[in-house]
């Protein structure tokens, strides 16, 4: 069982680290922890009491979790429009009746909402109005931020010039002001900066030295007694630290484009075949709907009247139209190019594929590389080096600096605390995970989670399977030949009737070979699935046995020499062939052509020139293994394989030290998948396999994988870039801040200049980032 809760009291990577570390000491839990947003999910084989879980808590401070337990989307149990069903998103899924909802757009409580607008408890930031798609496309939150910037701006201006003024010939600004004046003017032109445009960076204690000067010792105080009050650089810095915000804001903006451009595919409403228009999240599985011309499918479906050319390419990443006919199946999303067609509603609401992608996507973005245990590590003993730096500077200059001492100590006690802010350290993976997360998606690259991406980037062995990953998975009947004294007619019914229960390619291929002969399936009783052997059933009374060599000599059922040399002539060629039997005697054996996809061999030479070994398991015979195994010139095969098979030579070769990625597309590829340090899926396989892979590929050929090892290298590449951003920063200033070039130079580091250096690296990170986003895959 897994439950996903809020955390309150985090404020960085550390805070993040103390509480997951702490909520698995709790007996029987396993918990993963998010900064942003701030959620724990906890799984375990029992139920956990929620005061278990806080007990541990409070034992390290002030972190909670969430009285209310959310859903694994992050949101509470009750969805705000009462359309819980259909919002996949439900932060950005905006409808018309999203208005009055508010959220944070930093998602800082995860997809918390809202009722009234505020201030999100989490950061401060200004809670976004989700009214519709276009509200939230104008980024009402940066918009707040710049004008809260412009604000401080406006105000520190003339802060700094009454501060810094005399510095000037004639000392311009006390042969006017007196000192004291100047002091309380600075204090009025500080509060919109302090009270309003930066109030949110305000969670601990500050000090007043305007009104009780005698709290501070002799050398902080000048003529008269007064203070000098950092005014100048308590707007500067924290104008700065906006400004930082501001781009971060803009930056978060940037990276979640890729989702936003997802939701923006999915339409509002939907035309009934009688002509009315209802909202999408009003569709019933079994609505017949009417799709016109340049209209986007309301949901995943199948064509019943008409054809059409279907544009995929918001959704598949392959610019090229699809054809579409009665039968084919549509996803929410894609776009009716040509003629008006009738579709059935099969997978509505969160279900749609459309809808899938955009959790996964969300769920990747958020998710943790291994990675970034290394910068976790590296943070968890940076903060405290950087307060005892702090502290030896201080203790330096106060006993051995200028007078006045304790002021020098001071500014540059301070200065190495604001400079060696560990934000861009935070920043460095989860930001380019986000951004490439993104990227794959346009690319029709879908990521589960950050892992399996880094991962991608060291494999040894690619393991695939055959049918519906290395040929097109949409096998046909090419013959059936029948055994002496046996109706071909007769056989090929009974054929359709027993794999009209299956849902593997091979069977809806005789299935629809059955269809074309208008020979409709009878009822099966009795319906058994062998996975990697057959299918066995009764059908009008009569034992039926389907399947190949190895069910056939389980059931002791004989086949005749020169039937086998038959079946071997076929099978040279490349076919699939199954044996057919009737109450316990060989009838005939049906051959089946799936050819290997356009893609393959490409994908396969591209793979292999970068070092990674290709190997087929199947569970077809040698033979027909054999014939796509030369001609695709893999690295070796293995025929005959059931899925213990396939996830015994995984666990081998993990033995040995390889980094092993499984492509499968069906339900006897999951438990390989799930084995596998990568699983990839093919979209057009499964919903098992599907779910037991980190990586799917929605085009579904293995040209996606050299899109993804390709996409892995780019974000691991700037990963490493964007951590060297972090610490070199951090190496080069605060030294400097602690006033090393000090005593050689004359140089000191000004808090502001700190400040600035701060919010530059966090702007580095984000910007090096984003870069990823114009790379070519």
């Amino acid at each position: 069982m897994k439950h996903t809760y809020l955390v309150t009291g985090m404020s960085c990577n550390g805070c993040r680290t103390r509480v997951e570390k702490a909520l698995n000491t709790v007996d029987g839990a396993t918990v993963n922890v998010t900064l942003d947003p701030p959620l724990a999910t906890v799984t375990a084989d029992k139920e956990i009491e929620l005061s278990q879980l806080q007990q541990a808590l409070r034992e390290i401070g002030h972190y909670e979790l969430s009285e209310t337990e959310l859903d694994e989307n992050g949101m509470p149990p009750a969805c705000c429009s009462g359309h819980a069903h259909s919002h996949t998103y439900p932060v950005k899924t905006v409808s018309s009746s999203s208005e009055g909802i508010y959220y944070c757009p930093m998602q800082c409580e995860g997809d918390k909402m809202y009722n009234e607008p505020g201030s999100c408890k989490v950061c401060g930031m200004d809670l976004v109005a989700a009214v519709t798609a276009a509200a939230a496309d104008e980024d009402s939150s940066y918009t707040s931020l710049k004008r809260k910037f412009k604000i401080a701006l406006l105000f520190t201006i003339p802060i700094f010039v009454l501060s810094m003024g005399d510095m000037l010939p004639g000392r311009p600004v006390s042969s006017v002001l007196p000192h004291t004046l100047n002091n309380w003017l600075q204090f009025a032109l500080s509060l919109p900066v302090v009270f309003y445009a930066a109030w949110m960076f305000f969670q601990r204690a500050w000090v007043v030295g305007l009104l009780a000067p005698e709290l501070f010792p002799h050398q902080f105080t000048g003529h008269g007694g007064t203070v000098h009050l950092y005014f100048e650089s308590t707007t500067v810095i924290l104008t700065l630290v906006l400004l930082g915000q501001l781009l971060e804001a803009r930056a978060h903006k940037q990276t979640t484009s890729a989702i936003k451009a997802l939701l923006k595919l999915a339409p509002t409403e939907a035309t009934l075949a009688d002509g009315t228009v209802i909202p999408v999240d009003q569709i019933k599985k079994g609505d017949i709907l009417r799709v016109k011309p340049g209209e986007k499918i309301p949901v995943d479906g199948i064509i019943t009247e008409g054809q059409a050319v279907v544009d995929e390419s918001m959704i598949t990443g392959e610019p090229v139209p699809v054809d579409k006919s009665t039968g084919s199946r549509v996803s929410a999303g894609t776009i009716n190019s040509t003629r008006s067609f009738l579709m059935q509603a099969e997978k509505v609401g969160s279900e749609t594929l459309l809808s899938q992608i955009i959790e996964m996507v969300r769920t990747a973005s958020r998710s943790r590389a291994p990675i970034q245990n290394l910068a976790d590590k590296i943070a968890g003993y940076f903060v405290p080096v950087v307060f005892i730096v702090s502290v030896i500077t201080f203790i330096v200059w106060a006993v051995a600096g200028p007078q006045p001492s304790y002021v020098y100590a001071f500014v540059n006690a301070l200065a190495v605390l604001i400079i060696a802010c560990p934000c861009a350290l935070g920043l460095a993976t989860p930001m380019a995970v986000m951004v490439g997360v993104g990227k794959g998606a346009q690319q029709g690259v879908l990521i589960k989670n950050a892992e399996s991406l880094e991962k991608l980037n060291r494999m040894d062995v690619l393991i695939t399977d055959k049918t519906g990953t290395l040929t097109q998975g949409k096998p046909s009947v090419e013959k059936v030949v029948a055994f002496d004294g046996f109706d071909p007619a007769q056989l090929v019914y009974y054929m359709a009737s027993l794999n009209s229960h299956s849902e593997h390619p091979l069977a809806q291929a005789i299935v629809t070979y059955a269809k074309e002969q208008n020979l409709q399936p009878g009822t099966v009783t009795g319906f058994e699935s062998l996975t990697g052997k057959g299918l066995v059933g009764t059908v009008d009374g009569k034992r039926l046995t389907l399947g190949n060599a190895v069910l056939m000599e389980s059931m002791q059922i004989a086949v005749p020499d020169t039937w086998r040399q038959k079946v071997e002539e076929e099978q040279l060629q490349g076919k699939t062939v199954s044996y057919f039997a009737m109450k316990g005697q060989s009838a005939a054996f049906i051959s089946i052509s799936d050819p290997v996809k356009s893609t393959s061999m490409e994908a396969i030479r591209l793979l292999q020139s970068e070092v990674v070994e290709v190997v087929m398991l199947t569970g077809d015979n040698h033979n027909t293994a054999k014939s796509v195994a030369d001609a695709l010139h893999l690295d070796s095969f293995k025929a005959g394989c059931l899925p213990e098979d396939k996830l015994s030579y995984i666990k081998q070769l993990q033995a040995q030290g390889k980094v092993v990625a499984m492509a499968g597309d069906g339900i006897n590829d999951a438990p390989a998948l799930a084995q596998a340090n990568i699983g990839i899926a093919m979209g057009t396989g499964t919903d098992v396999a599907i779910e037991s892979a980190g990586i799917t590929l929605l085009k579904g050929d293995l040209m996606g994988i050299v899109k993804a090892r390709k996409l892995s290298a780019l974000v691991m590449k700037n990963i490493k870039q964007n951590l060297f951003f972090a610490f070199f920063y951090n190496a080069l200033g605060i030294p400097v801040a602690a006033g090393v070039l000090y005593p050689v130079f004359g140089l000191l580091l000004s808090p502001m200049i700190a400040a600035a250096a701060m919010s530059f690296s966090s702007v580095s990170v984000i910007s090096n980032s984003l870069r990823l986003r114009k790379s070519k895959l």
